[in-house]
């Protein structure tokens, strides 16, 4: 058995508790990959990482990141998490006011702006949603057509069914069939916010799949809508999304595009605060 430091924090929120928790142990080379699938089932929590050697050169540090159910090539609130509880543990970026993440998907860019983190969203795969699926996934949910704007498939890593619906009551009032969704898909619903509201959209996560019924915040999911909805001109350039309100949490996502287009000259940021809550060791 070995000893690590561990860190659990809450990632975005500026609010301890009101966010989407996750576990993070430093120090996790020596681990196997069946110690930290335990382990991260152990936690429950949506998502536990592992902070390990990097094998890139460019690379600060090297994340491992898992859910109750198996490894995953990237996701966004174990990147925000982890990168906050590296520099709290001591980390030092080789360049000013970025830190480079290793991680399934490759080099992910993660710059800190008062005291908050964002990531440069990863290139995304879209593609048209069958029509099998979707009529499966709508019953799932317990909507109808006339209450679905526009569906897409969002693969950044992990791979999420979008859907963006007429409105906001409309994502708080699902009540899934989470049994039904495990053998569809991974879904992210999102609807606009009347104009002057505090958050132009409202997000809800399923990802029963993956073991993870609702997930409260998803950085993965809020990055993968972010570029489809901007680049086909329903979203601004710059909003902020809420997610976790129907868990009792008040997620808030921020979203920016930083250049011009929709492809390579563009690149979306998604942010959000990060608090750290518990601080010790783990012994595994």
């Amino acid at each position: 058995m070995s000893t690590h430091p561990f860190t659990q924090v809450d990632v975005f929120t500026d609010v301890a508790l009101r966010g989407n928790p996750l576990a993070v142990v430093h120090e996790a080379d020596a681990l196997s990959d069946a110690q930290m699938l335990d382990f991260a089932r152990w936690t429950n929590l949506s998502e536990t990482t592992f902070l390990v050697r990097p094998t890139d050169p460019s690379a600060d540090y090297r994340v491992r990141i898992y859910t109750p159910g198996g490894e995953l090539p990237f996701a966004g609130h174990p990147t925000l998490g982890s990168c906050h509880a590296w520099l709290e543990q001591g980390g030092w970026p080789k360049r000013d006011g970025e830190v480079v993440q290793q991680c399934g998907v490759g080099l992910v860019r993660i710059r800190r702006q008062n005291g908050r983190g964002a990531f440069a969203a990863p290139r995304l795969k879209a593609e048209d949603v069958d029509h099998a699926t979707l009529a499966g996934v709508l019953a799932a949910l317990g909507l109808t057509t006339s209450q679905v704007v526009a569906s897409q498939w969002l693969d950044n890593g992990p791979r999420w069914l979008g859907l963006l619906l007429d409105t906001p009551q409309t994502v708080l009032a699902l009540e899934p069939d989470h049994q039904a969704l495990k053998s569809l898909a991974k879904v992210g619903v999102v609807a606009r916010y009347p104009a002057g509201s505090e958050c132009q959209f409202e997000v809800r996560a399923f990802a029963s799949a993956i073991g993870v019924p609702e997930d409260p915040v998803t950085g993965s999911l809020n990055a993968g809508l972010a570029q489809w909805l901007i680049g086909s001109g329903q979203a601004p350039d710059r909003y902020v999304a809420a997610q976790g309100t129907r868990l009792g949490r008040a997620g808030r996502v921020t979203i920016e595009r930083e250049g011009e287009g929709a492809g390579d000259g563009a690149v979306i940021w998604v942010g959000g605060g990060s608090v750290s809550c518990v601080r010790g060791q783990v012994v595994l």
